[in-house]
């Protein structure tokens, strides 16, 4: 005999179903669900986005801004100075 026994969870239970009637009950279970749900949402998107900036800084510098240098080197002279 203590909390955990079965009867005590029926009087529970129907003392709560009194206090706020099934229709509160049930919106408030919905509600909770929908709560979950977004928060699960919200944390997946998380991890993604994280995963998504770990994985572009363990790039090398060259994978993450390719450069292409596509020049001549040329000589320039100088103009000969009169002293």
């Amino acid at each position: 005999m203590g909390i955990f026994d079965w009867k005590h969870w029926v009087v529970l239970l129907i003392v709560v179903v009194l206090v706020f009637g099934t229709k509160k009950l049930k919106n408030l279970g919905s509600d909770l669900g929908e709560s979950i749900k977004g928060f699960r949402k919200a944390m997946n998107t998380d991890e993604e986005a994280e995963k998504a900036a770990q994985e572009k800084r363990e790039q090398p510098l060259d994978a993450q801004q390719p450069h292409t240098i596509d020049a001549q080197a040329q000589k320039v002279e100088e103009p000969a100075r009169k002293d």
